[in-house]
């Protein structure tokens, strides 16, 4: 098995380097998550639709967390 880096151009899918691979040759295609189109609040689709309210408090509580000395317990 060989895992192959491609693009899709709206038709088929076009390997970005030579692929050993024979014609009508079965594959397994994964649609990797478009890096361009990051969410500006990450948080959002493991918990759910948040208020701006909402986001902002989880988002300060977690800064807090960061200044917690580990010694300190």
């Amino acid at each position: 098995m060989e895992a192959v880096q491609a693009y899709y151009d709206g038709v088929a899918f076009v390997p970005l380097r030579p692929v050993k691979a024979k014609r009508n040759q079965k594959a397994i295609v994964t649609i990797l998550e478009d890096e361009t189109k990051k969410e500006s609040k990450p948080f959002l689709r493991f918990i759910g639709l948040l208020s701006n309210e909402s986001y902002d408090e989880i988002s300060n509580a977690l800064v807090d967390t960061q200044k917690v000395d580990a010694n300190e317990w």
